[in-house]
């Protein structure tokens, strides 16, 4: 009767004395799998937003294939609000293979307009807050996480309007140009219109027009406006509303005043 138990504690160490080993093991691969990230890229989504698409190279040099590998982004500005989440699961990666999958997350333009507008204005940082996790040899689970910082250019940086230039259109007109100019810090073209509104000192409307733009990445703009405006009712001073309306947002008014 001891002979059996004394086979059975035999084999029970030798199974643990294996899993040890194949764990050790397993851990040990974690050294030959490579990461490496390739050149992120904005695009215009599908639907209504921005498309940030991350390139990610893996390579699995170790023993055992690696399972349920994901990797989880979150934006959020600087104030601490989340802009947006999203996960990527890659369901198995062979041993001794290399596999590049797109990360993509949807940027929406107007939400985050809605909360802080200097992203159309100003250039920030945005906060990424990135985990990885994965199953070695399809059993263990590892994980890791990171936090790092990422430049945002603003699409309409430093946005400003000239003065209002009048000359004589009629006995009872003027014609009104108005300068526009921006330049575009933004990792994408943006195109579209702005339409101008000018107002006097006492908030009478004098004149409006819109303005069409195409405005290639990191490049600056300048263009103008032309409306006739009552010459009685024209003021020294008074104010702008701008509505800018494109393919990703629109947003308005946008008050700047003059004079």
């Amino acid at each position: 009767m001891n002979v059996p138990i004394r086979m059975i504690g035999i084999a029970t160490t030798f199974f643990w004395i294996f899993l040890i080993a194949f764990a050790a093991s397993a851990v040990y691969s974690v050294k030959d799998l490579r990461f490496g990230f390739g050149e992120p890229q904005f695009t215009i989504a599908p639907t209504r937003g921005l498309l940030f698409s991350l390139p990610i190279n893996i390579e699995n040099r170790g023993y055992y294939s690696i399972s349920s590998f994901y990797v989880t982004t979150e934006f959020s500005g600087a104030d601490g609000s989340v802009i947006a989440k999203e996960s990527t699961l890659l369901p198995i990666i062979p041993k001794g293979e290399l596999v590049t999958v797109l990360h993509n997350m949807t940027l929406n333009l107007d939400d985050m307009l809605e909360n802080n507008e200097q992203y159309l204005f100003s250039d920030s940082e945005m906060r990424i807050a990135a985990s990885v996790g994965m199953n070695l040899a399809e059993i263990l689970p590892a994980e890791a996480s990171t936090n790092f910082s990422f430049p945002w250019g603003a699409p309409f940086n430093n946005l400003s309007f000239g003065h209002p230039q009048c000359t004589a259109f009629n006995s009872t007109h003027l014609t009104t140009r108005v300068s526009i100019s921006f330049e575009n810090h933004a990792a994408f073209d943006v195109a579209g219109k702005i339409k101008l509104k000018i107002y006097n000192d006492a908030g009478v409307l004098l004149g409006e027009n819109e303005t069409g733009f195409n405005v290639p990445q990191y490049s600056p703009y300048n263009g103008s406006f032309e409306s006739y405006v009552p010459a009685a009712e024209i003021t020294p001073s008074g104010h702008f509303e701008a509505y800018i309306v494109t393919s990703l947002f629109d947003y308005g008014p946008v008050v700047i005043p003059y004079g």
